[in-house]
């Protein structure tokens, strides 16, 4: 707007110079203009004569090496228009020249020049006008003195038009990534947040073609909304896979994850990984976990995640299984060993019954040759005999049924000595 004010001044002083003056031949220029980068700019021009002549052909020229015959940017005898370059002026007195630049150069020297009807009248305003451009400028100060942007300082961003003089009288409009968001000359943030973080631009308020270059506010900060997911679930079958991810938002990023078992004392189980692996999870592995996010900002604590291992049921039927074989193979080799033992006790056992169950007699045999009973003179024959009682073990059944049909403590033995009638 203040450029748009002095090129308007610079034209109507022009003008009323030219009318002071008059019957001369000239062109009078603002000296140098300044525009900025993508903004449209207007060069204040003016151009006189003597009042006996008439203009019929007026033409610019830039940065031209031949400025009388060109070749010219403008040229009112030509068909040929311009999207870049616009005759704001007439052919009388107002000689201006509006350009919208777009993507072309426009920097550098531009000239006047116009014929009238008269064979001599041709004049070319050789001084000319030094067109400059510039471009916004940005400034980013952080008040607390940090390098970095830390979440918590106080910053202040402005923007800046080269063309301004002191006053600094541009007005200016604000983008954070493309988005219209503030008027004014500055942005400044007491106490700036990781949301404030993104890419600013400044334009001038009433040319928005005109932008600064990109300022990239970053936001550093400590780990934030740090959380544990867990794959495939915080409940599992013992013998599963299992694995529990750290996540958090920090920025810098994340330098250090540890991992913590709560039920453990905070025992440290992890460190430097965000995954914490488990290939097969057992009975053990239950119980309350959290990960821990570092970086050179601070640290954070995941909330506890609790982690519940089930036995699952053919896991419990084949150690049961196994349980029971080896009781059996137990009790069979205990059976066995015991059977032995008893078998080579048996024989001792039989002998020792052999010994008390034979009886020793001593039997007179008396004379069968005279009648009567023997005399204690007579010479007697003794005959000696072993009873072997050949003793086995009955069932109870069957001692009960012996103790009844014989007399107890009986025991019935015929002996037959020679030669005696029985």
């Amino acid at each position: 707007m203040y450029t748009e004010h002095r090129d308007l001044t610079w034209i109507l002083s022009l003008l009323l110079l030219s009318g002071v003056l008059g019957n001369e031949w000239k062109v009078e220029y603002q000296p140098s203009v300044c525009a900025v980068k993508g903004s449209s700019v207007v060069i204040p021009c003016s151009f006189d004569y003597p009042k006996n002549e008439r203009v019929k052909q007026v033409m610019w020229g830039h940065e031209s090496k031949d400025i009388f015959e060109g070749p010219f940017i403008f040229d009112s005898a030509s068909n040929n228009q311009s999207s870049v370059y616009q005759y704001i002026g007439d052919q009388s007195h107002n000689c201006s020249l509006k350009i919208n630049p777009g993507k072309h150069n426009i920097t550098g020297k531009y000239t006047f020049r116009f014929i009238t009807e008269s064979s001599a009248g041709k004049w070319t305003g050789q001084e000319g006008s030094i067109l400059k451009i510039v471009d916004l400028k940005t400034s980013v100060t952080n008040t607390s003195g940090h390098g970095a942007i830390k979440e918590g300082d106080s910053v202040n961003v402005t923007c800046r038009n080269g063309c301004d003089g002191a006053d600094a009288s541009s007005a200016f409009i604000w983008f954070k990534n493309g988005e219209l968001i503030h008027e004014g000359p500055s942005l400044y943030w007491r106490n700036i947040s990781p949301s404030n973080s993104g890419n600013y631009t400044c334009s001038l308020k009433a040319h928005r073609g005109t932008t600064s270059g990109v300022v990239n506010i970053n936001v550093e900060h400590g780990p934030k909304n740090t959380s544990v997911s867990v794959r495939p679930s915080t409940e599992v079958n013992v013998g599963s896979s299992l694995t529990l991810t750290c996540s958090s938002r920090a920025n810098p990023s994340v330098e250090k994850y540890s991992w913590f078992k709560v039920d453990d004392g905070d025992i440290v189980i992890g460190e430097n990984n965000s995954e914490l692996h488990f290939r097969e999870v057992s009975l053990a592995a239950g119980g309350r976990y959290l990960c821990r996010a570092t970086n050179r900002h601070g640290s954070q604590n995941s909330p506890v995640v609790t982690l519940k291992v089930k036995a699952h049921f053919p896991y419990i039927i084949v150690i049961a299984t196994a349980a029971a074989a080896l009781l059996i193979v137990a009790a069979v080799v205990i059976a066995l060993r015991r059977c032995k033992e008893k078998r080579a006790r048996e024989p001792e056992a039989d002998h020792e019954e052999d010994q008390q169950n034979t009886l020793y007699l001593n039997w007179p045999i008396p004379d069968n040759s005279a009648e009567g009973y023997p005399c204690v003179g007579d010479k007697t024959e003794t005959l000696y005999t072993t009873i072997d009682f050949n003793l086995k073990r009955k069932s109870n059944t069957q001692q009960q049924t012996d103790s009844h049909s014989n007399d107890e403590g009986a025991i019935y033995s015929l002996l037959q000595f020679p030669g005696s009638n029985s």
